[in-house]
């Protein structure tokens, strides 16, 4: 199975004087450039996922405006919004028994949770930068289950 996690990218900050609270966190959008970043990787996914890979995104609205610059479907799955636990990305993605490979638009500090919890056996406060893709692979070998990097790709790189 493959897991690809991938942040949302840049959105628009609450302003001080703007209502705050889960509603308005849900509903902010991307930005310009949030556009551009979302736009570019989604380029650099399609040209690598299979056609058949599962998409989930978080209900925020800055996760369905990244999914979206796939041009693929996608499921809006409400345990993977802002402040879900791994367990509850984990689930939703069905890792590890997927078939095939599944990508999770989804929120920080959970993303980078998870990758350190599947790479390093526990939750460590991994950063994932805004609009990257982490993606790792599960793979038995010798029949033991190990998950592997597969990339990481950041568009700060180029």
């Amino acid at each position: 199975m493959d897991l690809i996690l991938w942040r949302h990218a840049e959105a628009q900050m609450l302003s001080p004087d703007e209502p705050h609270g889960p509603d308005a966190d849900l509903a902010r959008t991307l930005t310009a450039k949030g556009e551009r970043q979302a736009a570019r990787m989604a380029d650099w996914l399609n040209q690598r996922l299979p056609r058949s890979a599962r998409v989930i995104a978080s209900p925020a609205r800055r996760t369905q405006q990244t999914a979206q610059a796939l041009e693929r479907p996608f499921e809006t799955v409400d345990t993977i919004a802002p402040g879900a636990s791994v367990e509850a990305l984990l689930k939703a993605a069905r890792w590890p028994s997927a078939p095939g490979a599944v990508l999770v638009v989804g929120h920080q500090p959970t993303l980078g949770r998870v990758a350190a919890r599947l790479l390093t056996g526990t939750e460590q406060p991994w950063s994932v930068r805004k609009a990257s893709v982490w993606w790792l692979r599960r793979r038995l070998r010798e029949g033991q289950p190990q998950v592997l990097l597969m990339a990481v790709h950041s568009l700060e790189l180029f």
